[in-house]
């Protein structure tokens, strides 16, 4: 069985098509170094020839003209067989370079369209978490809060976005503040004591009771939140308008923190690497700050900084002096939701 065998109907990959170049070179090399020691053993038998006709004197003379025939006849060969496994090394010299290359684009184009799959199934999550919050702000139970507040309907408006998240376990909290940032009721507040917390100073704040309409919405850099138990978490958040109208006055901000260190680590570690790939693969979610933002190892989340050149492109990859191939795709955003300049980026380690 060749090294190009291969299953009924499967065909041979390039790293099957490689190892079978470099069967075919060491073949013909065997072959020729055979060519080589027959020839040589030939050249040798005709110089014995020629010394046995020499001594034979007038009697070996036409023994000694087949004797110098065959030595030449051996050396043209031989000649013949050193040119063709020159000319033959060289050739396969140059397959086995493109080979490698076609592999290593080949390789490098599969960790670019795995980055890609990684960051697209996040922007699809994220999308959603756009959609709720802007629809959950026209809840008349969270619009009601701030238009009259009072402790029973604070309250009310707790119970309420305590509904929504027994039905939507990817978040950690919800919390409704008023004009000035103060949280005035959580849809988990047996767990999380903030109401009464100001939000003030977050920057998902400002950002929402900024914003033109209900349409629109304000997202926060991944971040560990004090208030959540220092939970890795991602933030968007929108204004609550009166009366629930899309270009009503604002009266506070309603805000969705996504539970992100579970979501993101089933991205990241959800791809399709083989167990072989896995074990010397790292794969990531970088913000637009280069910042690790989830890692498949668990490694710098929040605290390390990568680099890598994009050259001005979307997407691509570069193989260092290593061997360490790294991939990138930038955010293609889904549907409404742009992105936030982020990247999915897969490093992995030659065998």
């Amino acid at each position: 069985m060749t090294a190009l065998a291969t299953a009924a109907g499967t065909a041979p990959s390039l790293d099957t098509i490689l190892a079978a170049t470099r069967d075919v070179k060491g073949t013909t090399s065997a072959r020729i170094d055979e060519i080589h020691k027959i020839t040589g053993g030939l050249r040798m038998l005709a110089l014995n020839a020629l010394i046995e006709s020499a001594r034979a004197g007038e009697n070996g003379r036409g023994f000694s003209v087949v004797a110098a025939e065959v030595r030449e006849i051996s050396t043209r060969v031989g000649a013949i067989a050193q040119q063709f496994s020159a000319e033959l090394s060289r050739q396969m010299d140059g397959l086995e370079s493109m080979t490698l290359a076609m592999s290593s684009q080949a390789a490098g184009q599969r960790l670019v369209d795995l980055a890609l799959n990684a960051i697209e199934l996040m922007d699809r999550n994220l999308y959603e978490r756009t959609c709720d919050v802007r629809w959950w702000a026209t809840d008349s139970a969270v619009v009601e809060a701030l238009t009259e507040p009072s402790a029973e309907r604070a309250s009310y408006a707790s119970r309420r976005l305590g509904v929504i998240l027994g039905a939507y376990t990817v978040y950690l909290d919800i919390w409704l503040c008023d004009r000035e940032g103060r949280v005035v009721a959580n849809g988990r507040p047996e767990r999380f004591a903030v109401a009464g917390q100001s939000a003030r100073n977050e920057p998902w704040f400002a950002k929402s009771m900024g914003l033109a309409t209900g349409d629109d919405y304000a997202v926060a850099d991944v971040t560990r939140s004090p208030l959540l138990h220092d939970a890795e978490v991602a933030t968007y958040a929108t204004a609550v308008r009166a009366g629930g109208a899309t270009h009503g006055m604002p009266l506070g901000v309603l805000a969705i923190h996504f539970d992100w260190e579970p979501q993101a680590r089933a991205i990241v570690q959800g791809v399709r690497l083989s167990e072989e790939e896995a074990g010397r693969s790292r794969v990531m979610l970088v913000d637009a700050r280069k910042r690790v933002i989830a890692s498949s190892d668990g490694r710098g989340v929040l605290s390390e900084t990568i680099r890598f050149d994009t050259g001005g492109q979307k997407a691509g990859f570069s193989v260092d002096g290593g061997g360490t191939t790294t991939a990138f795709h930038l955010t293609p955003g889904y549907e409404t939701y742009a992105g936030l300049g982020w990247y999915g980026v897969i490093e992995q380690k030659a065998r």
